[in-house]
């Protein structure tokens, strides 16, 4: 009964294997998660262009998130804003924290507490993680994807890293909601696709990207341009039926 109450007073909590990451080309930032919880893309991860990513999993705080954004805001890199968030917080040992700065250095934790299998990898700019897990061999898959992945769009490389866990075997108890998001230099997302509810929500996901991805650019200019035709004379104009 206590470990309960303690996770209650933690926050929510929820098994989940994710990719964090850093465009070196680019710039982008970006996230891929899949969890057996609901409405994933509800409570993480906090992202901001030009200055970082913050997502903290296993038992999500967006307080803390809020916290390591603002100290990304004044200047502390990945590595300091981690530590402040571990010092900061009684039920650190609950989370799995991942923050990458706006020079693509990263920090990671991955609290004892956590259900096993739990644990993390990280490169160069990006960073895997995941609890509740079939094991070790779901986030190597995911690091080897996406590495794999590296001339492919930044989009892409992260959806294929979840896909890889899915296929390691991702969460004993399967997954239920997926989240792929992506910000370019602009205040708002480049890319924002959710599947909430869903029986194998990473393949969903890939059926929403796949259909969605020429347009990425389109929603782009329009929200600069209101004067470019309809979505659909444009992809017209672009050679691609739809």
């Amino acid at each position: 009964m206590e470990n309960r109450l303690d996770m209650e007073k933690a926050g929510i909590e929820f098994n989940t294997f994710t990719t964090v990451a850093r465009c070196e080309r680019t710039g982008m930032f970006g996230v891929a998660v899949a969890t057996a919880s609901p409405c994933v893309g509800s409570r993480l991860p906090v992202i901001r262009p030009g200055l970082g990513a913050v997502v903290i999993q296993a038992v999500s705080q967006p307080r803390l998130e809020m916290l390591g954004m603002r100290l990304l805001q004044l200047g502390h890199p990945a590595p300091g804003v981690l530590k402040e968030l571990e010092n900061s917080d009684s039920f650190i040992e609950y989370r799995q924290i991942a923050v990458i700065d706006a020079d693509g250095c990263v920090a990671v934790m991955t609290g004892k507490k956590n259900r096993p299998w739990a644990g993390h990898l990280e490169g160069k700019g990006y960073v895997v993680m995941g609890n509740g897990l079939q094991g070790e061999k779901v986030i190597r898959a995911m690091i080897n994807a996406f590495e794999a992945a590296a001339d492919d769009p930044f989009e892409e490389r992260l959806l294929r890293s979840i896909e890889a866990g899915r296929d390691a075997g991702g969460q004993p108890q399967g997954q239920t909601s997926a989240l792929l998001l992506t910000y370019d230099r602009q205040p708002f997302s480049r890319l924002d696709l959710r599947v909430d509810v869903h029986e194998e929500p990473v393949g969903e996901l890939r059926r929403i990207y796949d259909w969605f991805s020429p347009l990425i650019p389109y929603y782009n200019m329009r929200a600069l341009d209101p004067k470019i035709p309809s979505y659909r004379e444009w992809l017209r104009q672009q050679g691609i039926s739809r």
